[in-house]
């Protein structure tokens, strides 16, 4: 693990929570800085390594419940196929 310089310490002092931008002045790449607990948050969408049957079947879940369909009112959508052949 290595310190920030100075100028870099400052960036993101500046910055907030918002991810700091910085080129390589030797290659002229762009980087982003990101604090730690934004990265392990993203770390998900860039982890390289195939996700198990459980994992997925996990997220899948847990994206369904942040989108609400544990709501009762979505109970509806269950026999809209079956509503939709009677008429």
């Amino acid at each position: 693990m290595t310190t920030l310089p100075s100028e870099l310490q400052d960036m993101v002092e500046q910055s907030g929570d918002t991810p700091v931008r910085f080129v390589d002045p030797r290659t002229q790449r762009v980087y982003v800085l990101i604090a730690d607990e934004q990265f392990d948050r993203l770390r998900s969408l860039i982890d390289l390594e195939p996700l198990t049957i459980e994992q997925q079947r996990q997220i899948l879940h847990d994206a369904g419940q942040r989108a609400g369909w544990n709501d009762p009112e979505m109970d509806a959508y269950d026999n809209y196929y079956d509503e939709q052949k009677q008429r």
